[in-house]
């Protein structure tokens, strides 16, 4: 299947975002969590996948560094009350995981998240795989499909696009110094990747490991995961009965007459 044909279906299949028959369809809701280093494209991934379907039915979330009021709360805190409604596409741009990410290469962002200080042990980090995975567990049990990305970008390639939005002035506004200042927690962000992949990793809500470095093979695998997660859902539109045909028809009759 071509990459154009693959978009096309994901956003087809991503309409009749409904379960069922008749009057028991059940709504159902999608979150799709997008995790990468920076310029690894998952602004345009999700442009790309998603930008045919209805934006009345999707919901997308950009994440930067927590608010004074976000670190007011616990971590998930910020990202639960951003959940899709029933029969929603919600979609994470970064997500919690920044808590064993960013948080875990820069001690000095857990010291202002107010833990007490015996919480701040050597197991802190297998803690908090183990709250996320019974996070998501909750929420497959309530009727959430979870699907998550890491957009797997190579240093050498990051650095070229680096480059790129530092010479393009139109490409300027992507790029700050601290960006390039995070390149030299390469290693770091590649471990703690690694065993967050590893600790969080469950049947109902699945890693997609994607290549980056061609932004075009980047979009296949992301819709085709995305296909793959709607048409496990058997959507469907809600079935018209008799009753409402009947009133289909006394209505056509009418409008015909006028």
């Amino acid at each position: 299947m071509k990459t154009k044909e693959i978009i096309k279906r994901a956003r087809r299949l991503a309409k009749p975002f409904r379960v069922g028959k008749g009057k028991d369809f059940r709504l159902k809701d999608v979150l799709l969590i997008f995790q990468a280093m920076d310029a690894a494209g998952k602004d345009g991934a999700i442009k790309h996948v998603m930008s045919g379907v209805n934006p009345q039915g999707c919901q997308v979330y950009s994440f930067k560094s927590p608010s004074a009021e976000d670190l007011d709360h616990d971590y998930l805190w910020r990202c639960m009350k951003c959940l899709p409604a029933r029969g929603q596409i919600g979609i994470f741009n970064r997500s919690y995981y920044e808590e064993v990410l960013a948080v875990r290469v820069h001690p000095e962002f857990l010291e202002k998240q107010k833990l007490p200080p015996k919480l701040l042990g050597k197991r802190i980090w297998e803690e908090r795989f183990e709250d996320i995975r019974n996070f998501e567990q909750y929420l497959t049990r309530n009727g959430v499909i979870v699907r998550k990305f890491f957009l797997h970008v190579s240093k050498k390639e990051q650095k070229r696009r680096f480059l790129e939005r530092i010479d393009d002035p139109l490409k300027n506004w992507k790029f700050s110094s601290n960006d390039a200042a995070e390149r030299d927690y390469w290693d770091d962000y590649m471990g703690a990747y690694e065993e967050m992949i590893r600790e969080t990793a469950t049947k109902d809500a699945p890693w997609y490991v994607v290549p980056a470095d061609n932004k075009w093979f980047t979009r296949v695998v992301v819709a085709a995961a995305v296909i793959e997660a709607l048409a496990e859902l058997d959507l469907a539109y809600p079935e018209v009965g008799d009753d409402k045909l009947k009133e289909l028809a006394a209505a056509k009759k009418k409008l015909l007459n006028k």
